[in-house]
């Protein structure tokens, strides 16, 4: 597994979220340091990363959204973004229903 990239077991996850992410109006697909970021006009608001060896969806959300979220599990602090990203951690069950919704809230962020 190459620094940054999603290994061949978070395919699957990439799919999933690109499609959720792309349906979302004035969303484009970008590759930056190696793996995917979706974006409108404005930044970024989703990518997804392996950070240190863990596959990974990171979410740029309010400071105090972020707070919240790191005290659940699977979730960890994003090593950029200056507490304003959260990573949630692909390698076991997902809850899709919470990834749609932190993806809508990153995308509110930057529309």
């Amino acid at each position: 597994m190459r620094k940054g990239v999603m290994d061949d077991t978070g395919d699957a996850v990439v799919a999933r979220v690109r499609a959720l992410c792309i349906a979302l109006p004035g969303t484009s697909e970008t590759r930056s340091w190696g793996h995917p970021d979706f974006r409108t006009k404005k930044g970024i608001f989703v990518t997804c990363e392996c950070i240190g060896k863990r596959p990974a969806i990171a979410f740029r959300l309010q400071p105090d959204e972020v707070q919240h979220f790191l005290t659940m599990k699977g979730f960890f602090v994003t090593p950029y973004g200056k507490g304003r990203w959260v990573s949630l951690e692909t390698g076991g069950r997902l809850n899709w229903k919470l990834i749609t919704t932190l993806i809508k809230k990153s995308y509110a962020i930057v529309s």
